[in-house]
């Protein structure tokens, strides 16, 4: 698309009888403008069945105020929203290719059309500091909006106001400041993902959390079964969030962000980690062929974020090198093989979600959310089905670093790789587990987490020493000294080998705290 920026906002709900108070005394804030009317209209787009919607990603055309145009919302990272804008043009039933080809990942061979169309009477206020520098935009909305078409093929009508303060120049401090004032006036807090979340009327009544929702009642008869979801329920959830992830980092990868790539990797992972541990609730038969499709898309990605952490650590050891021992151009073949290899990976990555094979795991996994094929075990309670999932991740991991322990240096390194990705999916299916299970999945997420890092720590090292040999080889058939490369290669091998004895003296710890 054509333009980006970044929201920082918060939002409130407040009733029609609401009065916006007096920001200009909010600590930093020196003055606030008049307020400026605008009308808004915007008509927002999805899927017949609301694939933007699930991914929590907003797609709308919006005429009046400032920023007329196609916009794109992406859901918020870290207190933040990507928006992506594109001008108005003459299309107006159907979105352009511009604006839709970075959501290529969600919508797939579907074709968005209107879901909603929403009238705003929008009131700004910017606040402004003593130098007369734009702080922070808070905008007043009074919002008449109709979903185009209900479940049963009606039109639905909702009003409803609601206040959201920007961030322009200010800073995350200034926003918790106005909110506070705000919140003092009668407003209240909201975490809906987006006006159109609440023209579909979704979320309206959020569902607690699993330890929070009331105990069912025992009905006479029956034995008494324990509140809170299914096992099943629990596992489906865990795997929605994750295909989300996937779906987004796809989104990034389109647009350029600099974390898209390691985004996707992780995706992957998680998918494939939780499609594994959760074997006993969802048929394998549907899963594995899956999951090697996930092992597939993680190993095109592998490449480039490998070359990411070996440069990196090539850096850092060439800088603690006193300058003599430094021979020959090494900063610049360094700068010139990363920037070639940087290079390579967003072409890999360009390439890569354009293939109909990624297209087509995409669609697979949403046929597996839509279609679940649960076992029996998944209809029992998660409370008591769940433990056994997670000790067999565990044991999992127990098993592994014991073999690693009886083999020789070269097969030990490699087995403790091993390790590494068993306590990863321990951890990602402590972290899924934990909303049921609670303060013991938190702890084996924790302490798989501690492994996770150990192990990783040298399989970085691993990494860096293997493109330390391959620069060597490239500067001497270039005829350059290949003495610094030797010595990066040697420190990269023994700091492996320290790293080795460390992990060796933690685990014994680390094995105790997962249990059995």
């Amino acid at each position: 698309m054509a333009a980006e920026q970044l929201e920082i906002e918060t939002k409130f709900d407040v009733p029609l009888t609401y009065v916006v108070p007096e920001l200009a005394g909010v600590e930093g804030v020196a003055s606030a403008d008049a307020p400026v009317e605008h009308r808004l209209e915007a008509r927002y787009f999805d899927t017949a069945d609301l694939r933007l919607a699930r991914a929590r990603i907003t797609l709308r055309r919006r005429t009046g105020g400032t920023d007329a145009g196609w916009h794109v919302k992406l859901p918020a990272t870290e207190g933040a929203r990507r928006e992506l804008h594109q001008p108005l043009g003459r299309a107006t039933r159907r979105p352009p290719k511009a604006v839709t080809a970075p959501l290529a990942g969600v919508l797939r061979s579907a074709v968005p059309g209107p879901v909603a169309q929403l009238r705003t009477r929008r009131v700004v206020t910017v606040l402004r500091d003593a130098d007369g520098r734009p702080l922070a935009e808070v905008a007043d909305d009074t919002v008449s909006a109709t979903r185009l078409s209900g479940p049963d093929g009606t039109a639905e009508v909702r009003s409803w106001r609601e206040v959201e303060v920007e961030l322009i120049e200010g800073d995350r401090a200034l926003l918790g400041r106005v909110g506070e004032r705000l919140v003092a006036a009668g407003a209240a807090t909201t975490d809906r993902a987006s006006k159109l979340a609440r023209a579909l009327g979704q979320h309206d009544e959020p569902e607690p959390p699993a330890d929070e929702r009331p105990a069912k009642r025992k009905k006479k008869g029956k034995a008494a079964r324990p509140a809170g979801p299914s096992a099943g329920e629990v596992a489906l959830t865990a795997l929605a969030d994750e295909v989300r992830a996937l779906q987004l980092a796809d989104v990034g990868l389109r647009t350029g962000a600099d974390d898209g790539l390691r985004r996707m990797r992780i995706a992957c992972r998680r998918l494939r980690g939780l499609l594994a541990a959760f074997r006993p609730l969802v048929d394998r038969t549907a899963t594995d062929p899956l999951r090697e499709e996930l092992r597939w898309l993680a190993a095109r990605l592998s490449e480039a974020r490998d070359e990411q952490v070996a440069f990196a650590g090539l850096r850092a050891s060439v800088a603690e090198l006193p300058p003599e021992l430094v021979l020959g151009p090494v900063a610049a073949r360094l700068q010139a093989s990363e920037i070639a290899a940087a290079e390579r990976g967003r072409a890999r990555a360009a390439d890569l979600v354009a293939e109909r094979r990624h297209l087509e795991l995409l669609d697979a996994l949403d046929a597996l959310l839509a279609a679940p094929p649960l076992t029996a075990r998944a209809s029992g309670p998660a409370v008591e089905v769940l433990p056994a999932v997670l000790r067999r991740e565990t044991r999992r991991v127990r098993s592994a670093a014991a073999h690693a322990t009886t083999l020789t240096d070269a097969e030990r390194t490699e087995e403790l790789h091993a390790v590494r990705r068993r306590a990863r999916r321990a951890r990602f299916t402590a972290q899924a587990l934990a909303p049921v299970l609670g303060d013991p999945a938190r702890d084996v997420a924790r302490t798989a987490k501690r492994t996770q890092r150990l192990l990783g720590a040298l399989q970085d090292l691993v990494v860096v020493a293997s493109h330390a040999r391959q620069l060597a080889v490239s500067a001497h058939a270039a005829g350059e000294p290949g003495f610094t490369y030797g010595l990066l290669l040697g420190r990269a091998e023994e700091r492996a080998r320290d790293a080795e004895r460390v992990f060796a003296e933690r685990w014994p710890a680390l094995a105790e705290r997962l249990g059995g």
